[in-house]
């Protein structure tokens, strides 16, 4: 099979050209390969609310917490105190 790699600065394959014959007969025995054809044809799309629950309250409060912070370290920056 005639194979052509694409190679990034350092010389490592990054990718694989095949020919669009061997790319037909793949997807023809592999059906699920044709979903690769056309990723925008899929609903991907992850919404915010799909994340929900993704970690602990304790971590968010933590996180929460941090933000605050940081934001008043920053506005008092930016109000002309000296920094740190």
């Amino acid at each position: 099979m005639d194979l052509q790699y694409l190679s990034n600065t350092e010389g490592k394959h990054t990718a694989v050209v095949l020919p669009i014959e061997k790319w037909n007969m793949f997807t023809a025995k592999h059906q699920d390969l044709k979903s690769l054809e056309n990723p925008k044809k899929q609903d991907n799309k992850l919404k915010p609310s799909s994340f929900r629950g993704s970690i602990s309250q304790k971590t968010a409060d933590d996180l929460l917490l941090y933000t605050e912070k940081a934001r008043a370290e920053w506005e008092r920056n930016m109000n002309g105190s000296p920094l740190l």
